[in-house]
């Protein structure tokens, strides 16, 4: 390696010891490079870890590179953008379209809350303010570039990359990274790993070696359920009994996609009769827009449709509520329906607008259809709340509450150890981050049994020198 005295490290800023706010600095011989740049999301002690100052400068940054659009990944790349970051941003070609859809949504938000705030009262901050706005994101997005799976290319002066397909969502893969040019050090990052024989993406794509190696663990300690489209089924069939609507609050990358895919296999099949679809989150459509143009990341299924000139990701009765006047009109409907709106986690976008009408209605159904990070208003209806504060309202849950696991995006053990075996030896250290407590140090400890691989929780703050081990944390 080029030598000024300065051994590789890697260290952890987020996502370690959570499933939240993944960013993983490297430093190289001068370089300095962000794995991934998420906003913390979930309980408040983490999300008031957006407004601190950064840990590191983001002027020193020479560049980030992100593993996929989601916004626990890429949230913070306005903030780095507003901090005086003005390196290149490396991505796949489709995490690059999503990231023209995801990060001027989130900077609507931002503003929406911050004006909601501002009107009724209810901000301890006189006055709110958004984390960034759409100009921050504006300019964020210039500075992106993409690049194919399947190729490497240059990071910085000590630093190469290359992106293998990870199944998550459109665009997501995993990372390898080679640092240095002598003596060099392979670090891999899972990403966000997905699952195999999926509807709409291709299947993971194994890595062959690593020194170092990040791997995620949302769903570390579980296997999912395999029966997720007969839990749909009977969720739907129960929906029409009570005869009230039912509310899926869905990631609008990747979860609305699978549901419309889902919906329309069930309708084809006449296991469920032709309702309703109210697809409610403008970002959505447009997510689904960009599905469709990346063939590089469909499965045979979805490729078939598409060669047979057949929309893959609509249902019979399909309503795309684009504007706000759009979304209200739903209020007014009645009867069996089912209401697909952002966001996922109900921490924000138009399902709150449902969620606050409808909650109190002992027919309506809502259905939890992925992962709630621990503080969302998603986790608190999953663990059975009587109320969650809407808008600054106490909203009364009367509606039936249901929680489908088998649909998450996210591979689940038996999927990280199928990805886990394509490795042709054992990486010399292996770091299980993005987990909560309890999944992370599962996985760790399967690792250890089932593979003999030397593996750890990663911690937060933690410093690791790439060379010739572990360091203590160290403040920058």
């Amino acid at each position: 390696m080029k030598t000024n005295n300065q051994r590789p490290t890697l260290q952890f800023f987020g996502g370690a010891g959570t499933v939240t706010g993944s960013k993983y600095l490297i430093r190289a011989n001068g370089s300095q490079i962000l794995l991934d740049a998420g906003l913390f999301q979930g309980l408040k002690e983490l999300r008031l870890r957006n407004w601190s100052q950064p840990p590191f400068e983001p002027s020193k940054i020479d560049a980030v590179v992100l593993s996929h659009a989601h916004i626990d990944h890429s949230g913070y790349l306005p903030l780095l953008v507003k901090n005086h970051f003005r390196g290149n941003i490396f991505c796949t070609s489709g995490t690059s379209d999503l990231l023209g859809v995801m990060l001027p949504d989130s900077a609507h938000l931002q503003e929406e809350e911050a004006a909601a705030a501002n009107k009724h009262g209810y901000s301890k901050h006189k006055p709110a303010l958004p984390l960034y706005s759409t100009e921050d994101v504006a300019t964020t997005l210039k500075q992106v570039k993409s690049f194919p799976y399947g190729q490497f290319f240059p990071v910085s002066h000590e630093i190469k990359a290359i992106f293998r397909r990870a199944g998550h969502i459109l665009g997501s893969a995993s990372v390898e990274l080679e640092i240095g040019w002598e003596d060099i050090v392979r670090l891999v990052f899972s990403g966000d790993l997905g699952r195999w024989n999926q509807s709409i993406l291709r299947d993971p794509e194994v890595v062959p070696e690593a020194d170092i190696l990040l791997v995620e663990s949302t769903y570390g300690d579980r296997i999912h359920s395999k029966d997720a489209i007969e839990q749909v089924t009977r969720i739907i069939h129960e929906a029409i009994k009570k005869g009230g609507a039912l509310i899926i609050p869905a990631f609008a990358v990747g979860r609305t996609q699978e549901l419309v895919w889902i919906l329309r296999k069930l309708e084809d099949e006449g296991k469920i009769p032709s309702l309703p679809v109210y697809i409610d989150s403008p970002m959505a459509i447009k997510v689904s827009d960009i599905y469709c143009q990346h063939p590089e990341d469909h499965n045979l299924d979805m490729k078939m449709l598409m060669d047979e000139n057949k929309c893959p990701l609509c249902c019979k009765q399909y309503y795309l509520a684009r504007t706000p006047e759009e979304s209200k009109r739903i209020n007014n409907i009645q009867g069996p329906v089912i209401i697909i709106s952002a966001s996922g986690m109900a921490t924000g976008g138009r399902v709150l607008h449902h969620l606050k009408m409808r909650l109190p209605d002992s027919r309506t159904t809502v259905l939890l259809a992925g992962f709630q990070a621990a503080g969302s208003r998603g986790r608190s209806l999953q663990e059975g709340a009587k109320t969650i504060r809407i808008y600054g309202q106490d909203v009364p849950v009367k509606a039936k509450i249901e929680v489908l696991d088998g649909l998450s995006a996210h591979g689940d053990k038996e999927d990280i150890l199928r990805w886990l075996s394509g490795f042709k030896k054992a990486p010399r250290q292996t770091y299980i981050v993005h987990g909560e407590t309890k999944s992370a140090g599962h996985l760790a400890q399967t690792i250890k049994t089932e593979l003999g691989w030397d593996a750890k929780v990663a911690v937060d703050g933690e410093c690791v020198d790439l060379s010739f081990g572990h360091l203590p944390s160290i403040n920058f």
